[in-house]
């Protein structure tokens, strides 16, 4: 009977039958997959450029890590930010320098902290701190401006979304029943969902030095850059000293393997919180659902054994609020509790989101409260609390897990350190990075000695910036020859520890959207775009991609 009625309602409506397939199916020049920066930046230049461009945003807000909690920008060497990622911190600039900015301070109590560089910077009309909600207003305003067409909260079909004909996207669809069909295809997801779908190779995990002839890639056990490590003796056990008491939460039994191996370990993920300890902005830390003291049992130790950095990572940005990162032996990241999340269907990676969440929110209720926690650092944190006036509709809590790496691209050349400090000369170059090779801690183990010890925070530092190359943001030719990736690109995981900077994401993202309207032009496949027109392209956009040493004076 229902079939009768269709086909009736079709024979006398066609037209509205027609409208309401026609609803769902959408296309453009470009099609964006992601909500990050490097995705606002890439939809910009499509439109700058002259074609059409849609973005297909799994999140609501747009702008990632860089509005989602990280406004204490990891910047590096800043001469080598251009385009439209400089435009981004110019226009925070611009925000700051207005007196109504300063709501909760004056912006000369403010001071002038950045990380590499002042974080306003008169000179050059730049600001390098901010408030996330700042940041997520000048990406909108991006939108706004350039009329994107923006579709949020649409999760990509992984299972059989993606439609390929001839080594080329054709189309993909969403878990909501929405096609998206384009000519070129950008994914600027920090997972890497639309190239994984699209059947383009990818690595997870650390490579072992062999492969690429590395030295800081793969296990590193014994290797301390930073200070997230236990410096002194703790033990893992329920029972200090006796391993029959069994391990302490959040301690692998697991046997560490060889030094310079590869595993299929990533470096821990968190939140990066915005804090304010102004009363009057201030969402006190409640105990979350399921808090457990005994899962800090292990941080009780490290204040027992000494260690008294708790605020050392309290960045300042500007309202009396804090970016508030990782740091120390147990602390924000949540070490180990992430390896299965860049392959994780959704349903998986959201629990591994809230499990992320509960711990850090736990962490920072026991801090505040435990009496294991010395009372100096007690009275301390009692003054710190979400703020009111971000993240309003999470409840000060940010949007955005810290996803420092997922999958990454095997395309058709691959970043490696030896390019990022400068050890093997870069072609083509598209974008610059400078940052220290970063990766965080990827497990937390037992010592033959019996203690318990962090490892894979590595902390190397290029001796000048490095250019990234346009080969590392595109598959192989064959795989799939009308996709781009700014983010997930091809890289190995210690290079990535340098690229995978906001800024250097803003960078790339406009660099591929400029080879994606190339690739159009001339009807080739990515792999083929001519890069001396793709130059002239991003010289002209005012990108930086090439490094120029000041001259000594």
């Amino acid at each position: 009977m229902k079939k009768i009625v269709a086909f009736v309602f079709a024979a006398l409506f066609p037209a509205l039958l027609y409208a309401d397939i026609q609803k769902n199916d959408f296309e453009a020049d470009v099609i964006v997959y992601g909500g990050t920066s490097g995705a606002v930046t890439a939809a910009v230049q499509v439109v700058k450029q002259g074609k059409t461009v849609i973005m297909v945003s799994p999140d609501t807000h747009l702008g990632g890590l860089s509005s989602g909690g990280l406004g204490f920008t990891d910047t590096g060497n800043k001469s080598v930010i251009g385009g439209l990622a400089r435009e981004f911190y110019h226009r925070v600039y611009l925000h700051y320098d207005k007196p109504e900015a300063w709501q909760w301070q004056k912006k000369e109590e403010y001071g002038n902290k950045g990380q590499g560089t002042p974080a306003m910077d008169g000179a050059d009309r730049t600001m390098w701190i901010f408030e996330p909600k700042v940041a997520e207003r000048v990406f909108e305003d991006f939108v706004k401006e350039n009329n994107l067409k923006v579709y949020r909260d649409e999760w990509l079909d992984r299972k059989k979304g993606v439609k390929m004909e001839g080594g080329r996207i054709v189309s993909f669809k969403t878990l909501s029943g929405k096609t998206f069909k384009g000519k070129m295809f950008i994914d600027a997801t920090y997972e890497g969902d639309l190239m994984a779908a699209a059947g383009v190779k990818y690595h997870v995990g650390r490579e072992a030095n062999s492969v690429y002839n590395e030295e800081w890639n793969g296990i590193q056990a014994g290797v301390f850059q930073h200070g997230h490590y236990f410096k002194k003796n703790v033990s893992p056990y329920k029972i200090e000293g006796d391993p029959k008491s069994g391990l302490l939460p959040y301690v692998s039994a697991e046997p560490i393997g060889k030094n310079g191996d590869g595993d299929n370990k990533i470096q821990a993920y968190c939140f990066r919180m915005c804090l304010s300890a102004n009363p009057d902005n201030r969402i006190p830390f409640a105990k979350p659902a399921g808090y457990d003291p005994a899962k800090y049992e292990l941080l009780a130790r490290v204040y027992k054994a000494g260690w008294s950095e708790t605020f050392d990572k309290y960045d300042p940005i500007p309202n009396k609020k804090t970016d508030t990162n990782n740091h120390g032996p147990f602390s924000t990241d949540f070490i180990g509790q992430n390896y299965d999340y860049p392959d994780a269907t959704y349903e998986r990676r959201k629990q591994i989101i809230k499990e992320h969440e509960l711990y850090q929110k736990g962490l920072m209720y026991y801090l505040t409260n435990d009496k294991n926690v010395p009372d100096s650092v007690r009275a301390e944190m009692a003054k710190w609390g979400l703020p009111k006036d971000e993240f309003k509709d999470n409840g000060g809590w940010p949007h955005q897990i810290y996803v420092r790496e997922a999958r990454r691209m095997i395309g058709q050349e691959v970043m490696t350190e030896n390019e990022t400090l400068g050890k093997k000369a870069v072609n083509q170059s598209v974008g610059m990075g400078s940052y220290s090779l970063d990766a965080h801690n990827a497990q937390r183990y037992v010592k033959d000695d019996g203690f318990v010890q962090n490892e894979g925070d590595i902390g190397v530092h290029p001796k000048v910036p490095y250019a990234i190359s346009y080969g590392s943001l595109v598959p192989k030719k064959g795989e799939c020859d009308n996709l781009l990736v700014p983010v997930c690109l091809s890289s190995t995981h210690i290079a990535f520890g340098s690229i995978r900077m906001e800024p250097v994401f803003m960078i790339l993202g406009q660099s591929a959207a400029s080879a994606a309207v190339l690739a159009i032009d001339k009807k080739v496949a990515v792999q083929d775009v001519d890069y001396a027109q793709l130059r002239a392209q991003l010289l002209k956009d005012k990108q930086r991609l090439e490094y120029v040493a000041p001259a000594s004076k």
